[in-house]
């Protein structure tokens, strides 16, 4: 039985046996894994900006695509 209390078909145990046996190799799995092990979200930031963004003093568009490209570099290395 899983957490939701749905009986699960012994087929389905399987599956997600392989899953979790292959998470590590797999593109998908590999992503995971280094978005796992990034910091905690800073809340004080994020309030911060969101007063920015409420008050027109925020550039989104560009500081956007500099977020991006720090996401992609950091998923990438």
């Amino acid at each position: 039985m899983d957490p939701a209390g749905e009986v699960l078909a012994p087929d389905k145990d399987i599956m997600m046996e392989q899953i979790l046996d292959n998470i590590n190799t797999t593109p998908i799995g590999q992503v995971l894994r280094k978005i796992a092990s990034l910091p905690e979200v800073r809340k004080e930031k994020v309030l911060d900006v969101r007063r920015q963004l409420t008050e027109g003093k925020y550039n989104l568009d560009e500081r956007l695509d500099v977020a991006l490209e720090k996401v992609l570099e950091h998923l990438t290395t």
